[in-house]
């Protein structure tokens, strides 16, 4: 039975470092390295959180091609449930062409593929039945599912007594808040980066933003800020968490791991301070290897790294 379900994107990502130019048209650029993963913020949250311990299913859609083999077989080789993950005749599978350049600052093409045809029918209720939790992650990059059909899926997850959680992506349409508006009355938990976050709401302030937010009902409001750290905001708090310094490769995903060691933390009650304090520290690990997932470890191994780089206030997690 899964205890986390996680529906959105799933990406073939082609990496590419250290880019720090284009060459002109018709030239060519020698790279220092070059790598095919899996990624997508479906396929990155459900794989971290599965290597810290928890029961994770993955729902999404990839095309009949090689490319949508090749991430069912990545998920299989880790011992995931694929049974949620459908081939659609619509659209090849999702790819993303990542460029970094030699801090790990990122770049992205991005073709949104058969990310584009997900919709709640094909999520069912015995999926959502057997599960604790229903995480969206991707959110902004599904074109068929923003929007109406992410709140249909919600609405039938609380109606069911799940808990629901979002995490937003970049909106490229520009839409925000028009698109998210149907969505936020049924969202327990909402996860976003600064820049979306503010877009989304129209404030500057952390609190001010997080306050947008818990107007419609939302539980917990969980701002990633990369190098300074997090804010987390309540109805009852407001918990700026501090971040892990460390070498950047690749910051693909550590947005993902943060919602990953977040929801992780959730589930188990932490205070609202160690919930941050292990998101941080996910999306730290992340970002000293490349790919998506290969730099999150298991729960002992992110403890470790927790308590070599510092202890939390009010007592070590467990």
């Amino acid at each position: 039975m899964a205890r986390v379900l996680c529906v959105g994107i799933l990406v073939a990502d082609l990496i590419g470092r250290p880019i720090e130019n284009f060459p002109e048209k018709g030239k060519l650029l020698l790279v220092d390295e070059m790598s095919l993963h899996v990624g997508g913020c479906a396929h990155n949250t459900g794989v971290d959180l599965h290597k810290l311990g928890e029961e994770v299913q993955i729902i999404g859609k990839v095309g009949r091609d090689g490319l949508g083999e090749f991430i069912i077989n990545s998920l299989r080789r880790r011992g995931m449930d694929t049974s949620g993950i459908l081939f659609t005749d619509q659209a090849n599978t999702s790819a993303t062409m990542v460029l970094l350049d030699s801090s790990g600052e990122r770049t992205f093409l991005h073709y949104p593929g058969a990310n584009r045809t997900l919709r709640s029918q094909d999520i069912s209720d015995e999926m959502l039945a057997a599960s604790q939790l229903v995480h969206v992650a991707g959110s902004f990059l599904m074109p068929g599912f923003d929007g109406e059909e992410t709140a249909l899926l919600l609405k039938r997850a609380k109606a069911l007594g799940k808990t629901t959680s979002l995490d937003t992506a970049w909106d490229d349409t520009g839409s925000w808040f028009s698109l998210l508006e149907p969505v936020v009355p049924h969202l327990d938990i909402l996860i976003s980066n600064y820049d979306e976050a503010s877009r989304i709401s129209g404030k500057e302030e952390l609190p001010d933003i997080g306050a947008f937010f818990l107007k419609f009902g939302i539980q917990v409001v969980a701002i990633k800020m990369g190098p300074q750290g997090s804010f987390i905001m309540t109805p009852q708090d407001k918990v700026l968490v501090p971040p892990f310094t460390v070498r950047a490769v690749d910051g693909t995903g550590a947005g993902d791991a943060f919602a990953a060691g977040f929801i992780f933390g959730y589930l188990r009650g932490w205070d609202w301070y160690q919930v941050g304090r292990f998101a941080n520290a996910c999306g730290a690990m992340c970002v000293q290897m490349m790919g998506a997932t290969e730099g999150v470890g298991s729960f002992e191994e992110v403890a470790e790294f927790i308590r070599s780089n510092g202890a939390y206030l009010g007592g070590e997690v467990n």
